[in-house]
């Protein structure tokens, strides 16, 4: 279901936004002043924060305000003979565009980024702490190779990628259970670059693509930047993606492709149940639909074994398995790969157009990394912690925000996806903590229809300390804040 926005509502931000940046450029407000905080815009200006925050989103998408945590918003600073953006009104949008919401996705992202890179509590992030990573055998490695002169290897940069890693990616799968044809791997630059080449590879701009809700917000974007449709299927916290939901869609919708992430999902956090994850690739085969798998998390469990995934059950290619290891090796190196099954041929061609070659030094140092390091030893450690890192910050959400506050369990990962009380606004909340020096990721990304905006999502990969208690006490008291109008009226 899409939420229509009025003409009337779009203009309003983009109204404020112009209104700003003329007293700016009337040097009402300079270059480097703080500009009024949005609570202060809000009741000047009588317009909900949501308006307000896509109005200062936007101008900091033009370059004309910046953020700075625990201090607001600026006018940023600019080189001598750069002129001020102007605010120009938007182009009409495409009709499948024009019904999703105004809430400038990739603008709230980078601002999120930007906070946390300034020393925000990172909450907000998306990436697991670095700390985690053994970033100093990594370039042990990376360093020994290359005074071997062993990363000047052109040819074996081209796709499928470096044969060494390929040939320990298999190694990887079969010890978790999975016989892969190691010829199907393509090395990739991420999970995200194998999403957007499987996206690609088996659907057309106008193609809708069927997704969880909430999901991932790169995902979203990745859809809408290739001319695509999303498709939002509920999905259950425990059991994942409404079965019956998505083969009605299937039957009423032009549906190219399902998107799902069965194990440590972002932002919930379930594991799809191994009955659950059959019954979906079952579901597909039956209308000959491919679905991409992304299993970014899949070495991040909590349990005693590792959990399976949907290409175990696949038996005619139709699950393009898409992974990486960002999130249990190394962020800095992006290298993921794709098991593309049936739609290899045009994958790896879409790879060459995208990107010709892989820098071969960080796939060699990762092979090498996983051939002779304990790499299980690792993983053990990594999950040991952030298992213990979950129920602190689960127990510290539940002990200081407001009552009718809800917390999810999560089975693997980093991530806490937390329902907030009747009557608190994500973005709201999300405004407050930025001025605050917390960053936090509202709802309001994680779905097309904006149906999930009175939830966050807060990262607990960070050790937990007393800034970080005091961080998640200030976002409790804020939320309560924000009730109090809604006390008073009832």
């Amino acid at each position: 279901m899409f939420i229509v926005i009025s003409e009337n509502a779009l203009k309003l931000y983009e109204t404020l936004a112009a209104d700003i940046a003329g007293q700016i450029a009337q040097g009402v407000i300079r270059e480097g002043e703080r500009i009024p905080s949005v609570r202060q815009t809000s009741q000047h200006h009588n317009l909900s924060v949501s308006t307000v925050i896509r109005a200062f989103l936007l101008l900091e998408s033009q370059g004309v305000i910046e953020s700075r945590p625990q201090s607001g918003y600026f006018v940023r600073r600019r080189p001598p003979g750069v002129a001020l953006p102007t605010t120009a009104p938007l182009p009409p949008a495409p009709a499948e565009v024009a019904r999703a919401p105004s809430l400038d996705i990739s603008a709230l992202v980078l601002t999120t980024l930007r906070s946390i890179d300034q020393g925000s509590v990172p909450f907000g992030s998306p990436y697991p702490d670095p700390a985690l990573f053994p970033w100093a055998r990594l370039n042990h490695y990376a360093t020994s190779i290359g005074r071997r002169g062993g990363g000047r290897m052109p040819l074996s940069d081209l796709p499928p990628g470096n044969p060494e890693l390929i040939r320990q990616i298999a190694r990887r799968h079969l010890d978790n259970g999975l016989a892969v044809d190691a010829s199907e791997i393509i090395v990739t630059a991420g999970a995200t670059e194998a999403i957007n080449l499987c996206l690609q590879a088996v659907a057309r701009p106008g193609a809708a693509i069927a997704v969880e809700t909430p999901t991932y917000y790169a995902l979203l974007q990745a859809v809408r930047r290739l001319g695509m449709r999303v498709l939002e299927i509920a999905t259950d916290p425990q059991r994942g993606i409404d079965l019956a939901a998505l083969e009605r869609a299937i039957e009423t919708e032009d549906v190219a492709a399902c998107v799902v992430m069965p194990n440590f999902q972002n932002p919930l956090g379930f594991r799809m149940p191994e009955e659950c994850q059959r019954a979906l690739v079952d579901l597909l085969a039956r209308h000959d639909l491919p679905v991409i798998e992304n299993d970014v998390y899949h070495e991040l469990y909590y349990g005693d074994s590792h959990p399976a995934s949907l290409k175990h059950f696949d038996t005619h290619g139709l699950v393009m398995h898409c992974n990486s290891f960002s999130k249990s090796l190394t962020n800095g190196w992006r290298i993921g790969w794709t098991l593309p099954g049936r739609c290899h041929a045009q994958v790896e061609r879409l790879k060459f157009l995208n990107s010709p070659s892989m820098p071969s030094l960080p796939q060699l140092a990762i092979a090498e990394y996983l051939r002779t390091d304990g790499y299980d030893y690792h993983l053990r450690r990594v999950r040991k912690t952030l298992a213990q890192q979950a129920s602190i910050m689960a127990a510290a959400v539940l002990r200081f925000f407001p009552d009718g506050t809800s917390v999810s369990t999560p089975a693997g990962g980093y991530l806490l996806w937390i329902g907030l009380p009747p009557g608190v606004q994500a973005l709201e909340l999300y405004a407050r903590a930025q001025e605050r020096g917390i960053s936090l990721a509202a709802g309001d990304m994680f779905a097309a229809s904006g149906a999930w905006r009175h939830h966050i999502r807060l990262n607990y990969s960070y050790p937990w300390n007393p800034a970080m208690e005091a961080a998640v006490r200030t976002l409790g008291l804020v939320a309560g804040e924000l009730m109090e109008p809604l006390r008073r009226s009832g």
